[in-house]
């Protein structure tokens, strides 16, 4: 079953390098193919050039889907990790 959430970007930078290359780095650990979609495309999320090729900006929606064995570990994982990086609440 695939999971899927919807964030809100609130840092006022947007999702930049830095945190960017920490949340592809931690996923990277998830079997899952985990994708990254904004404004209608859709990146690999353990690409660390597809997820800059995004652009994203604060207060982006973006959504977050996973599909695979421990889809359900690497959700919460990305979605705690968001948090602690200040890049959502």
């Amino acid at each position: 079953m695939v999971k899927r959430i919807n964030v809100t970007v609130t840092d006022p930078v947007g999702l930049y390098a830095t945190p960017a290359t920490e949340l592809v780095d931690r996923v990277k650990a998830f079997n899952s193919d985990i994708k990254l979609v904004y404004a209608s495309k859709t990146v690999n999320m353990k690409s660390l050039m597809g997820v800059l090729s995004l652009g994203i900006p604060t207060k982006a929606k973006i959504e977050i889907i996973a599909d695979g064995e421990d889809e359900e570990a690497a959700i919460d994982k990305v979605t705690k990790l968001m948090k602690e990086l200040g890049i959502s609440e």
